[in-house]
């Protein structure tokens, strides 16, 4: 959504969802909040977390090594 309109089919862009709520990439125009990116955000909310929403934090998960307990205790004899 622009200030010109929306480019999206049929030049209708939706609302965004109350999940949006505090978005970076929301834009406000006298007929409503749209977003920047999405011309129908309450899709990418479907499946989870929207990927460009700035207000919300994701888990990020340190990968762990597996060791081989063979080899682990080879190591230990050293």
């Amino acid at each position: 959504m622009s200030k010109k309109g929306c480019g999206y089919t049929g030049g209708n862009c939706h609302i965004i969802v109350e999940t949006c709520e505090g978005c970076g990439k929301i834009v406000e125009l006298a007929s409503g909040k749209y977003c920047k990116v999405y011309p129908e955000p309450a899709v990418k909310w479907i499946i989870g977390i929207c990927p460009t929403a700035t207000h919300v934090k994701r888990d990020v998960k340190e990968a762990v090594q597996k060791l081989n307990p063979l080899k682990a205790s080879k190591r230990g004899k050293k």
